[in-house]
């Protein structure tokens, strides 16, 4: 009887296989990665662009998510902001977290999904683009200004001199400041959960990256960046954009590769023909 045990009957073979078929899928190409980013920048100043031409409606729109809000009890923006501006030191700790860990903590984990996990990074980083691209949809078409460009409101983040301030400096005139609703910071964030979610299954990464959403959420909300409506608007782009991306990716996996088919067909007529032996 032979000794040797299949794949079926080594479990920690199979799994080895498994890893080896993960290594063996290749990344996207970086080049491509950026001129990714470079595009969605582009949007996005273009739309930047037209922000002061629509300064009266997006106030418009803001004072009426504010007063949705407090009809139906749900407006801690003005407690939170007041409170947090009475605690400077505190409020630059937030304001420079609001600042910062939007990209810092998005950015790295898009990089470190690229370098270490290629068999599932395309398929989020697509949702991350997507969500990018719905929410560009939004600004464009429902442009909101936040609330601290609102009367009541004190701008936290301009208070404190946040490090890499969007709201003053030569960089203010860079930011879209009407783009309130959806909330990119609460839709990336959530993103970054659901990646460190499917990335691994220790528990403190896992309790860190949700720390990470809730904190994004109470500083947006308390620097009287957005509203509790841009929050739940966040999510929703950010479930629309899965969507997107695992439709798109449904798609691809139907479409048959033109190369490999040709290459089959040809191997099989090859393998099909007579050969000069056979014909003598």
């Amino acid at each position: 009887m032979s000794t040797a045990l299949s794949l079926e009957e080594r479990p920690g073979a199979a799994a080895a296989a498994a890893l080896d078929g993960v290594r063996k899928i290749r990344r996207a190409r970086w080049w491509g990665e950026v001129l990714t980013i470079a595009w969605l920048c582009w949007i996005y100043d273009a739309i930047t662009n037209t922000a002061p031409l629509r300064l009266h409606l997006a106030l418009a729109h803001g004072a009426g998510i504010l007063s949705t809000e407090r009809t139906l009890g749900l407006d801690p923006e003005r407690t939170f902001d007041r409170w947090l501006a009475h605690h400077h030191t505190l409020g630059l700790i937030v304001s420079d977290y609001y600042d910062n860990a939007h990209f810092i903590v998005t950015l790295g984990l898009l990089g470190l999904l690229w370098w270490k996990r290629a068999d599932i990074y395309r398929p989020l980083r697509n949702a991350l683009v997507a969500v990018n691209l719905v929410a560009f949809a939004v600004f464009w078409l429902y442009p909101v200004a936040p609330p601290r460009m609102l009367p009541g409101f004190v701008d936290v983040v301009a208070s404190t001199h946040a490090i890499g301030s969007w709201h003053t400096g030569a960089l203010a005139s860079q930011a879209n400041e009407l783009a309130a609703m959806p909330s990119l910071h609460m839709a990336w964030a959530a993103w970054c959960v659901l990646v460190v979610w499917k990335m691994t299954e220790r528990v403190w990464l896992r309790a860190l990256v949700v720390l990470h959403a809730i904190v994004t959420a109470g500083a947006v909300l308390a620097t009287g960046n957005h509203y509790v409506f841009d929050l739940v608007a966040g999510l929703a782009a950010l479930a629309v954009a899965v969507a997107l991306a695992a439709m798109w990716q449904a798609g691809r996996r139907r479409v048959p590769d033109v190369t490999k088919l040709l290459r089959s067909a040809g191997n099989g007529s090859m393998r099909g023909a007579p050969s000069d032996r056979s014909r003598v």
